[in-house]
């Protein structure tokens, strides 16, 4: 049978490298949809763990994958031998920056090795992970047919599909978010197009991979440069002892000309801190200079040490006392709210500039009952959540919310803490106000 025919049967095997943030949910939409998948990673814990039925993700529970497996329909492995036995082969694994905000391709590249060991004809291989245009043709094809003898658009496929994951977000799942897919072949995009919309609900064709694979930059540059703009708005705004979350709830009023977006103690997550990079760093090659784009990093690398001087402003101004010394609990440090996602968490280059100024810290999040390890801040790996937060907020100084978790007892805190900064405006929004209470 040829490929054609079984994604139009829906009876392909996909293999998924990468059972994150984004592949265990592309995951559980194929196999809601009766489809077979093939999962690789290469962490052996995490492996076991699935074939067990259980999930180290709040947003995929075990429920999910118990279910999924009772019916034979998920198995994860770390045998990349058995990508051979997959029709289509979907790349979903992460595109961090190096030490120098430079793009670091080495899971995309190791997975494409991979891939290419056991490359055969009638393979789909889709890549979904972030990265700068081009890459789908410069690196991941050049690879696989160097290594397989194979050429693509004849013997294998070839695609791009960005993931717009939004964990915690109810309204949105995998596979209501409309899905773009661009190749560089009228018969890749159409086999890649066919094949998500057997799982997901609309699939959008474009020219080329690299249109697609621009569209991903797009979207998160834009959410980066509003965010940057609403934080310096709200540095301007405190200093003239106006409140930027008054501010944004009138302006959002106006229905046209104005979307809302609301500052914080920084960004989070893997793809707004990150993605930009990867097009101010392939613009370079063209000699063309991106400087809205680093303007708008350079502010929102900031934000978390506005945080951390507001939060030293307050002990000295409400309490007398020194952070040399001070007892800070931190509330969250999950990127955003309701989820258990650490990924560059402004969180951490708050506590870690705190704790070098001599300030004892500790945190509650009941999403995060202990950090994972962190290449950048060693010093809070296997750090744990406290177990008792009345007492901890009792030996506190000063609490500091960087996360609005909706689980978080806000009316207890409010009552037992004397001095709290918010950088969420989650106090206010609960109707819990008092002269102990700063917005930051």
């Amino acid at each position: 049978m040829t490929l054609e025919h079984n994604i139009k049967a829906n009876t392909t095997l996909t293999g998924i490298i990468g059972l994150g943030y984004v592949g265990l949910p592309l995951m559980h939409s194929i196999c809601r949809a009766k489809g077979r998948v093939l999962g690789f990673d290469i962490a052996d814990d995490k492996i076991e763990r699935l074939n067990r039925g259980e999930s180290y993700l709040d947003t995929v529970p075990h429920h999910i994958i118990e279910t999924h497996r009772k019916a034979g329909l998920f198995e994860a492995t770390s045998d990349f031998t058995r990508l051979k036995e997959a029709d289509v082969i979907v790349i979903c694994v992460p595109t961090p920056l190096n030490a120098y905000k430079e793009p670091d391709l080495s899971y995309i590249l190791n997975s494409t090795k991979n891939i290419a060991t056991t490359l055969r004809k009638e393979q789909l291989v889709i890549l979904e992970s972030t990265t700068y245009p081009g890459t789908l043709q410069g690196e991941v094809k050049p690879l696989l047919e160097q290594e397989s003898n194979l050429v693509a658009g004849r013997d294998f496929y070839l695609a791009f599909s960005p993931e717009r994951e939004d964990p915690g977000n109810p309204s949105f799942e995998t596979s209501t978010i409309p899905k773009i897919v661009g190749a560089d072949t009228d018969t890749e995009r159409s086999l890649a197009t066919a094949y998500y919309e057997n799982f997901l609900d609309n699939v959008v064709p474009v020219s080329s991979s690299s249109t697609a694979e621009a569209i991903k930059l797009t979207e998160n540059i834009f959410r980066a440069v509003n965010i940057a703009l609403i934080n310096e708005l709200k540095v301007i705004y405190t200093k003239m002892g106006i409140d930027i979350w008054d501010v944004i709830e009138g302006a959002k009023t106006k229905p046209f000309g104005y979307m809302p977006f609301y500052p914080g103690p920084g960004l989070g997550g893997h793809c707004i801190p990150i993605d930009p990079f990867y097009l101010t760093w392939k613009a370079r090659e063209i000699d063309t200079p991106t400087r809205f784009i680093e303007l708008a990093g350079e502010i929102n690398t900031a934000m978390p040490f506005y945080i951390v001087d507001q939060a030293i402003q307050a002990l000295n101004d409400q309490k007398s006392l020194a952070v040399n010394g001070a007892q800070i609990l931190i509330l969250g440090v999950a990127y955003k709210k309701n989820i258990n996602d650490q990924r560059e968490s402004p969180a951490f280059p708050i506590m870690q500039s705190l704790q070098k100024q001599g300030a004892h810290i500790s945190y509650y999040d009941p999403h995060v009952p202990e950090i994972t390890p962190l290449r950048d801040y060693p010093d809070f790996t296997g750090l744990k959540s406290v177990a008792h937060i009345n007492k901890a907020i009792e030996e506190s100084d000063l609490v500091l919310l960087l996360t609005d978790h909706d689980i978080l007892p806000y009316q207890d805190i409010s009552t037992k803490a004397d001095l709290i900064i918010d950088t969420r405006n989650a106090f206010a929004s609960r109707n819990l106000m008092g002269s102990h209470i700063f917005k930051a």
